[in-house]
């Protein structure tokens, strides 16, 4: 598969050497553009053709993700996604700790390329976001606490304690972060959902996102498989803050059994004491 490449520059580091290594065995393998991060950042006209033709796959080394940033930054959309220290992890493996990569370092790298072309061949596509069904609220109960103001859905949405919220639509379920989390997180940097097809248990991790200020955890007030992922917020992870009920949702999910799950989620009413109580703590 032939994509656009743009890697991690930060080749002071081990994992910044294994991204690039990573970055070229691709490209030689199957073609495509290799994309250079300070050409990006300064003449992003130069790879315009190959980002209007090619599928972009961004390779961060670390957890500073400074080429999924610059990528969002720059308004393109990201496709795919390697994360080496995260493909480390899930490898068992330790990258070393010289510039100039090891037999072993190098051997990763092509692990994980392998892997990567695994998953992409195993993957299922992810079906466009349906809009039936589904529909931002328009009533509001709004909290104040000192000059913030806090607005919480009184119909058709639920919560957990976790500031996570569910909306339902037959079988199909959309969740996403309340308006009091995107504003305690305050600008949103990066969302990394889980992935198509993945099984998640109410509770369990649904993806993470990012600001400057914090990580969190998304925990899934319901159980269900990831049917899709919301395709803006790979380049505008701010839309979570934008409109957190609405455009912002994050992963939809084929629900296992709701009639459960609702025993141990709250309505808007009972969120709305909740918020208050978080507010006045925080």
């Amino acid at each position: 598969m032939k994509v656009a490449v743009l890697p991690c520059n930060g080749l002071d580091k081990t994992h910044g050497a294994i991204a690039r290594e990573v970055a070229l065995l691709l490209v030689e393998a199957d073609g495509g553009e290799l994309l250079c991060p300070v050409l990006l950042n300064n003449s992003p006209e130069r790879y315009a053709k190959s980002l209007d033709h090619l599928p972009l796959l961004v390779i961060d080394g670390c957890a500073t993700r400074c080429a999924t940033k610059l990528a969002g930054r720059l308004e393109h959309k990201i496709s795919h996604r390697i994360h080496i220290g995260e493909e480390l992890e899930r490898l068992g493996a330790h990258a070393g700790h010289s510039l100039i990569l090891s037999r072993e370092d190098e051997e990763l790298a092509h692990q994980i390329v392998t892997q990567w072309k695994a998953n992409l061949e195993e993957k299922p596509t992810a079906p466009e976001a349906a809009t039936v069904g589904f529909h931002a609220p328009r009533d509001f109960v709004e909290v104040t606490h000192d000059k913030f103001l806090f607005k919480i859905p009184m119909a058709g949405f639920f919560f957990n304690e976790n500031d996570v919220w569910v909306q339902v639509s037959g079988t199909r379920a959309r969740i996403g972060v309340s308006d009091l989390c995107q504003q305690q997180m305050t600008d949103i940097t990066f969302c990394q959902p889980a992935e198509v097809g993945k099984e998640i248990e109410q509770f369990g991790e649904a993806g993470y996102i990012e600001s400057a200020k914090a990580t969190l955890e998304l925990v899934s007030p319901v159980s269900g498989n990831v049917v899709a992922i919301n395709p803006a917020l790979a380049s505008a992870p701010e839309t979570i803050n934008q409109d957190p009920y609405g455009e912002g949702w994050i992963v939809e999910l084929e629900l296992r059994d709701f009639a459960a799950d609702r025993e141990l989620l709250i309505d808007g009413a009972a969120y709305t004491e909740v918020v208050r109580r978080k507010a006045a703590e925080s």
